[in-house]
């Protein structure tokens, strides 16, 4: 899956189900758009239904430093890239 694939989907993911407005990728998550750490746990789990497999403890764990969407993006793509 490209960046601008992910992108798109994450995007979607954050405006249809955290209600964001206008959402840009260097924004702050919490900052700007209110998200908590229960936010954060529902996005992991929308993360692993788009990927199609469970994250790992230490996967979990380690997306403790996003801050902003492509924060999120780089996350995804060294998963990915860590499973292959």
């Amino acid at each position: 899956m490209t960046r601008d694939a992910l992108k798109d989907k994450i995007l979607t993911v954050l405006i249809d189900d955290f209600e964001f407005e206008q959402p840009g990728l260097d924004d702050n998550l919490r900052d700007d758009h209110g998200f908590d750490s229960i936010d954060a746990i529902e996005l992991l789990g929308k993360i692993e239904i788009m990927l199609g497999f469970s994250l790992s403890r230490e996967e979990k764990e380690k997306a403790m430093g996003i801050r902003t969407i492509n924060d999120i993006l780089d996350y995804i793509e060294k998963i990915i890239f860590s499973r292959k």
